[in-house]
């Protein structure tokens, strides 16, 4: 059976996601050669550990890379009943909607984590993001962002700007996990 031809990128998909994939090994980069307990300690006076910089990023990557396609149904902020945004920030809300208790989640080492799962659900991120990238008509294409604190009202991102962001932030986070890195045995990944 014929394999599918890969579709040929232009120069700007090209350019993007070869930058996107830099970023990615600077990340990855930091966790080389560490245990599973290494992945999981915090050695700063942050809560970050390496574990879960890279679980955080992957999951961010895989948020953003679905709203392009789906546009702000991909990414619900919605509340609970009688919940307000302004009891979030005070910190006194009855309860926690299931998305932040998943994002929370995500800068964790939980049971079951390991160097090898992370690195391999990143792994099938990025190459999910290659796909969608090589597959979306238009870099130009936008939806409007879901409303949200952090939001601005009525702002849209382009399929352009979420892969301009995805790029920023993983790169923000390699510096963390730099961080980490050399807190936690002296290494330094760069």
């Amino acid at each position: 059976m014929p394999t599918p031809a890969t579709p040929t990128l232009d120069a700007e998909r090209a350019d993007l996601l070869a930058e996107l994939a830099a970023v990615r090994s600077a990340l990855t980069a930091t966790v080389r050669g560490l245990t599973d307990e290494q992945l999981a300690e915090r050695p700063t006076v942050s809560a970050l550990c390496l574990g879960g910089v890279i679980k955080h990023v992957a999951a961010m990557e895989e948020q953003w890379l679905r709203f392009a396609t789906d546009g702000p149904s991909a990414m619900s902020y919605d509340l609970p009943d009688g919940v307000t945004w302004a009891d979030i920030a005070a910190g006194t809300a009855r309860e926690f909607p299931q998305w932040m208790i998943d994002h929370q989640n995500d800068f964790r080492m939980l049971p079951g984590d390991t160097l090898a799962s992370i690195l391999a659900r990143y792994e099938e991120v990025a190459a999910r993001t290659e796909e969608i990238v090589a597959a979306v008509p238009s870099l130009s294409a936008a939806h409007p962002l879901p409303e949200a604190p952090w939001h601005q009202p009525g702002a849209v991102r382009s399929v352009r700007l979420v892969l301009l962001h995805v790029i920023a932030e993983t790169a923000q986070h390699a510096g963390h996990a730099d961080i980490l890195r050399e807190s936690l045995d002296g290494q330094k990944s760069t």
